[in-house]
């Protein structure tokens, strides 16, 4: 048996033909936030879109901000259990992962003007709120029809499209060996269509040619059998058993800048700029075995670590108008973050293949001499419009509706140039509209005690097609594995106790539900003259994500 290793380390995967470096999924996964801030905010779902009256809404509607009627600093401390679920056509396989967070803290300052009329107060605000975190181990466990070799070599045999969107082949004889890369790297990079994954896949002997055979000049997985009789290849070089580990680190921290007035207590408006710090930590390890009758075993090992860094800025304003005491009305606008990010890239791929010359697969190990990518993103904007009503001083609901733009994400190069590719033919296609309700109410049981109830629900913005695994999907340097976004709930309990006039703490009960499908790779489908051809197929298997999130806040009133 031969064992053979290839390694790519922070490969620059930029290519001035197909930027798939940084896809549609990194730009989807970048986008997101979800329901973080106070107790008192989570505990009601995040409907504080007309409430106002929170240190969390500044990031959502900053309105809000002018309806304190004192100043008020606050902090935010939580603890989150993540258990994630896979269901791979009957086998299970579970990953737990705990963590403590430091969630927010803030400050509004009140500043009465001594007006009954006009303008009766502005407010400023500062906060520190984590909006995201990534936090999150998974694992899959199962078989399916194809191999990860499978995939590099149709990868490497059909690497781009031409001018009329008709996939061509790239054949080993029309191009640099891929043991060439290293000498040659760039012209090598460029000839295969900014694909990467195949390079590694033929250093460590997953992928081959059989250059005995003039009339077989496509590259095909090393576990499969060359028919010299029908001069073919065998199908059957399906894995016995596939495992897949990923671990996913990092955050999205957001300082947010406020400013808010109150005008006749009927109308408020607010203005917030929001610098953002993004970190993204991830590293996979997927592993597929062949069993055969001698007992012997063969495999393929496929590890992956992706750092993503950056910062970005946004800005979110909004209005809230009361035209009785029982009902307040809200509008607000979030513009996209604009980020400026970097990523770095290690891969590393081992095979212990007894059915492969090694000889093939001789020469450098492929790597790129630019350390790093550059690259910037534009977000999804958002649209909140919200109504509450107030029953006297015991009793609030209140519902908000989100209107998020997917579709408006864009990825560029470091100067700003655009990805057209990504952009055009795969965001503008695979992403629309997502939807979010979020519902929330409070009832004060006592003049200082109060129970409360939330939930949110938010659609998936990718398209039905898109969703369901119908196309071919692009993940970022040599990673194969990626989610499908199929929605998120949450639902929540709360509750607040005010100990002085001025001294208060809340309490809140978080339990969020991400469901998502997982594959270990894409399928590949390719087209000619008589149509579309699926060369390699791979299984949607169901990921359920579930958090159980408490969180506790202490707030001064002064």
């Amino acid at each position: 048996m031969n064992r053979i290793i290839g390694l790519l380390v922070s490969a620059s995967l930029l290519s001035s033909g197909v930027a798939f470096a940084q896809g549609e999924l990194e730009a989807y996964r970048y986008s997101l936030n979800e329901l973080n801030g106070t107790a008192r905010y989570m505990g009601m779902g995040g409907a504080f879109g007309a409430l106002g009256g929170d240190i969390s809404s500044m990031s959502s509607n900053p309105a809000g901000l002018g309806i304190y009627r004192s100043s008020e600093v606050v902090t935010t401390l939580s603890l989150s259990s993540i258990k994630a679920k896979s269901d791979w056509k009957g086998s299970e396989a579970d990953a737990d992962k705990m963590k403590f967070n430091f969630d927010n803290i803030a400050y509004v300052g009140y500043f009465p003007t001594g007006n009954d009329d006009g303008l009766v107060g502005w407010n400023v605000g500062f906060s520190y709120n984590r909006v995201k975190n990534f936090n999150r181990n998974y694992r899959l466990r199962g078989m399916q029809n194809y191999s990860l070799a499978d995939y590099a070599a149709a990868k490497a045999s059909y690497v781009g499209t031409d001018n009329n969107g008709g996939w061509f082949g790239v054949k080993e004889n029309d191009m640099p060996p891929f043991n060439q890369i290293n000498s040659d790297s760039h012209s090598a990079y460029n000839q295969l269509g900014g694909v990467w994954l195949p390079g590694l896949a033929y250093q460590s002997g997953m992928i081959g040619a059989n250059m005995a055979n003039a009339n077989d000049d496509m590259y095909h997985s090393t576990f499969a059998e060359w028919d010299e009789a029908n001069q073919t290849w065998y199908p059957d070089s399906r894995p016995d058993f596939s495992g897949l580990e990923v671990s996913e680190r990092g955050a999205i921290d957001q300082y947010d800048f406020s400013f808010a007035t109150n005008i006749s207590n009927r109308l408020f408006l607010g203005a917030t700029v929001s610098v953002t710090d993004f970190n993204y930590r991830m590293h996979s390890e997927y592993t597929e075995e062949f069993y055969y009758t001698n007992g012997s075993t063969d495999y393929l090992h496929w590890d992956n670590e992706l750092k993503t860094d950056g910062t970005g800025y946004a800005f979110n304003v909004g209005a809230i108008v009361r035209p009785t005491d029982y009902l307040r009305l809200g509008v607000a606008y979030n513009s996209p973050i604009w980020y400026k990010l970097t990523d770095y890239y290690f891969g590393s791929s081992e095979t212990l293949n007894g059915n492969f010359d090694p000889a093939k697969a001789n020469g450098a190990t492929p790597s790129n001499p630019d350390p790093y990518t550059l690259y910037r993103l534009r977000t999804a904007d958002k649209w909140i419009f919200s109504v509450a009503g107030i029953i006297g001083q015991t009793a609030l609901i209140s519902l908000d509706y989100e209107l998020g733009n997917y579709g408006f994400m864009k990825l560029s190069d470091q100067d700003g140039y655009e990805f057209e590719d990504v952009n055009k033919n795969l965001i503008k296609k695979d992403f629309g509209y997502a939807h979010t309700i979020k519902l929330g109410t409070e009832i004060k049981v006592t003049p200082q005690f109060a129970v409360r109830a939330g939930a949110n629900w938010r659609t998936s913005p990718m398209k039905k097609e898109f969703r369901e695994g119908a196309f071919e999907v692009f993940p970022a340097g040599t990673v194969a594995h990626y989610t499908l976004d199929k929605g998120v709930s949450s639902y929540s309990v709360g509750l607040g106790y005010r100990f002085t006039p001025n001294f208060y703490m809340d309490l809140a009960c978080v339990y969020r539900q991400y469901k998502e499908d997982a594959y270990t790779f894409s399928k590949v489908v390719v087209g000619d003259d008589e149509g579309l051809h699926t060369l390699v197929d791979s299984d949607a298997i169901g990921l359920k994500t579930n958090t159980t999130q408490v969180s506790l806040t202490l707030g001064y009133k002064f």
